[in-house]
């Protein structure tokens, strides 16, 4: 089993910057394909980012495109989603999940492990 634990959400003016993190226990996630998701209140749960285990491969969703940045760090046992230039309509719980075949993928039904959740918040 792996566990995913996401970090770094908080409240951020418009045109600011986060960095959210993801530190996985229970398993190496070195050949893992690491996705972002993010729901909003009231959406449904929507793809944001992954990486494929290579790091070579990245997918991003067109709204954060050029914007968000994912990264992942074998070593470490850990992924990170790096936010610039928020926008209000970013506002959403973000939630880190792993596919342990390694691909990297929009769908989330590809991700086995999920963790709790970080709160981002928007202001305008």
């Amino acid at each position: 089993q792996v566990q995913l634990v996401e970090s770094g959400g908080g409240l951020v003016q418009a045109g600011g910057s986060l960095r959210l993190s993801c530190a996985a226990s229970g398993r190496t996630i070195e050949k893992y394909g690491m996705g972002w998701f993010r729901q909003a209140p009231g959406m449904e749960r929507e793809f944001v980012a992954a990486i494929g285990w290579s790091g070579g491969v990245t997918y991003y969703a067109d709204s954060v495109k050029g914007r968000f940045t994912i990264s992942g760090d074998g070593a470490k046992n850990t992924a990170a989603l790096q936010m610039n230039s928020l926008k209000p309509e970013d506002t959403a719980v973000y939630y880190c999940a792993g596919d342990p075949w390694g691909a990297g993928s929009s769908h989330e039904e590809e991700y086995d492990y999920w963790g709790q959740g970080t709160q981002v918040t928007v202001s305008s």
